[in-house]
């Protein structure tokens, strides 16, 4: 008996020990400062899941858009849905490098209400490849809307990590798949979890079981709610390959109303204010690495800084609001 009793807590012990939430020892979260992070996603396309895919008159989820994940996690998210999912792509190609290569993050408000999402990636555009995910989360009682899961039960799924923490991929871990070419990814796609463990509606881990995280979730921001995409490794090639110094220039407030300052490690040449579709509504050539701009003239919205600089060139996503 006694022997048997220890096999069983050595058993739970094993399926429990993934790293932990942030800040506990162990842990993989990573800041989304850090300066191991020298890109972000430039572009993405977001196809909707349902506020609750067992109920299709509640309609769509609808919270952000296909700018939110764009640039450093700043907690603007979009909101998946149901099985919803989001494709990202990056200024240069991401390869299998030392450590961990990318990080997705998402906005839990405290590293234990968690909404997951499988993470896959494609070399051509066309096929996407998943990485092996785990759910040792028991699948026997549902989570609840606002219930908690375990992160040391979960491994290779995003949203394992509260809010300006990514949950760190390794490419390593998808070598030898045929069709993919682990060392120059272009894109990188999330894809919510329908929590369900109900068999119509649930999805699975690489082990067949279903993934149990909060459902259902019938409003507008259900599902797994996207912040960025944060690269680590990256291929810089050619003489006149762009090089993406994002991480190297500081740009506050933001929010900003009036005034915007903008601080960066070399001299910014240019500046070029583009709305979010996409039109230059303002630009100015400059030579200084700490700069003030006049916005009082734009209207509310969201736009994107272009930095060129004699060092590389940067994509800042302000928010103006009066």
């Amino acid at each position: 008996m006694k022997r048997l009793f220890l096999c069983c807590l050595v058993s739970q012990l094993a399926i429990a020990q993934f790293a932990p939430p942030q800040g506990q020892p162990g842990s993989t979260a990573m800041y989304k400062d850090s300066s191991a992070f020298v890109a972000w996603a430039t572009s993405s396309k977001i196809i909707r899941g349902m506020q609750n895919i067992s109920n299709s008159s509640l309609g769509y989820a609808t919270v952000g858009d296909s700018t939110s994940p764009i640039g450093i996690a700043d907690g603007t998210v979009v909101s998946l849905g149901d099985s919803g999912y989001a494709i990202c792509s990056f200024q240069n190609e991401l390869y299998d490098g030392p450590g961990y290569d990318f990080a997705v993050f998402e906005n839990s408000f405290d590293g234990n209400y968690l909404e997951l999402s499988f993470v896959e990636v494609s070399s051509d555009g066309i096929n996407f490849f998943r990485f092996p995910a785990i759910s040792n989360t028991q699948d026997t009682i549902q989570t609840g809307p606002f219930a908690d899961t375990e992160a040391t039960k979960v491994n290779n799924l995003g949203g394992k990590y509260k809010a300006q923490y990514g949950t760190p991929f390794d490419l390593n871990e998808m070598q030898g798949i045929s069709g993919l070419d682990i060392n120059h990814i272009k894109q990188v796609k999330i894809i919510d979890v329908v929590g369900s463990i109900i068999k119509q509606y649930a999805t699975y881990d690489k082990n067949n079981n279903k993934v149990n995280d909060p459902w259902p979730t019938p409003y507008p921001s259900c599902g797994f709610d996207l912040d960025a995409v944060g690269v680590i490794n990256q291929h810089i090639t050619g003489i006149n390959q762009v090089v993406d110094i994002t991480n190297q220039i500081k740009v506050y407030p933001n929010p900003a109303s009036n005034n915007l300052h903008i601080l960066s490690s070399g001299d910014i040449i240019r500046i070029e204010i583009k709305n979010i579709v996409g039109e230059c509504v303002k630009q100015f050539s400059v030579q200084n690495s700490d700069i003030n701009i006049d916005v009082s003239d734009l209207e509310n919205g969201v736009y994107f800084f272009q930095l060129n600089g004699n060092s590389g060139n940067a994509t800042k996503k302000i928010i103006i609001t009066k």
